[in-house]
């Protein structure tokens, strides 16, 4: 069974008048469909990158204060990542003590390593 409805709308993609043949339809072709779908999404990431931003801790300068550092206060230190920091320690360039199961690194260390 066929509809014979006929709607002149707008497209809301391109902007260019088109016929309609249902009343939900709200782009001109395929085409134009795809292309607000991949823009929706792209800025949904983008937005998404935004939000991620702005929810990570900025810098603590208490951290430049400290005498001892975990791996953590370490990786903001100097930018690195906690990987990066425990992979100085296995290739002892980078001295480390563990208390527990917590590694603390001393400041003198890290600078230490930086000069060359």
């Amino acid at each position: 069974m066929s509809s014979n409805i006929r709607i002149d709308k707008t497209c809301q993609f391109c902007g260019k008048s088109f016929t309609a043949k249902t009343t939900v339809t709200q782009f001109c072709s395929d085409m134009c469909a795809k292309r607000s779908y991949k823009k929706r999404k792209r800025d949904g990431k983008i937005l998404n990158a935004i939000d991620r931003e702005k929810q990570q801790t900025p810098f603590n300068p208490i951290v430049k204060q400290k005498e001892f550092l975990s791996v953590e206060d370490t990786c903001q230190l100097i930018g690195a990542s906690r990987w990066t920091i425990y992979r100085l320690i296995a290739d002892n360039k980078l001295t480390a003590a563990k208390i527990g199961s917590r590694t603390i690194i001393k400041r003198s260390e890290i600078d230490k390593l930086f000069s060359i």
